[in-house]
């Protein structure tokens, strides 16, 4: 199964402050570690919301709002996509990443920026929709797949 590993924002994501080096290097040794064992796809870290945009749509009409987001606890600084068997398998890689490890880095911010939690989602598969995913948009939708991951 696959699952999205949700960072949420805090107010030095939010202000634009990007990760010391030696964060850096230990989510770097982290992510190393995922690759290996074959459980992590993807992953990025995102500017803040000051930079983004949302698009409201009411009436068949689209409202652009322009970042920055009031509600910092609702944004996302970033995620990771990872394969795993299953929801406590990511419970467990979660475990092991430098925020759970006592580093003195991840000390330093939790002193700044308090507790903090990681979200973990399952993302929907092609099984997961049913009827409704018929074999011409099975089809469609592994064609697209194959044309994205050609320009990647």
């Amino acid at each position: 199964m696959r699952v999205m590993i949700v960072m949420k924002a805090n107010k030095e994501s939010e202000a634009g402050i990007m990760p010391s080096q030696a964060l850096l290097e230990e989510m770097g040794k982290y992510n190393e570690e995922l690759v290996k064992a074959g459980v992590m796809l993807a992953g990025d870290g995102l500017h803040a919301s000051s930079k983004g945009a949302r698009v409201r749509f009411s009436g068949g009409k689209a409202t652009v709002i322009d970042g920055p987001f009031a509600e910092t606890k609702e944004l996302i600084a970033g995620y990771w996509l990872w394969q795993v068997k299953s929801k406590e398998e990511a419970i467990e890689w979660l475990k092991r990443g430098p925020w759970a490890t006592g580093s003195e880095e991840a000390a330093k911010l939790e002193r700044r920026l308090g507790p903090f939690e990681i979200e973990i989602r399952q993302v929907i598969e092609a099984d997961d929709l049913g009827d409704a995913y018929t074999p011409e948009l099975r089809e469609q939708d592994q064609r697209l797949r194959a044309q994205a991951a050609a320009k990647a």
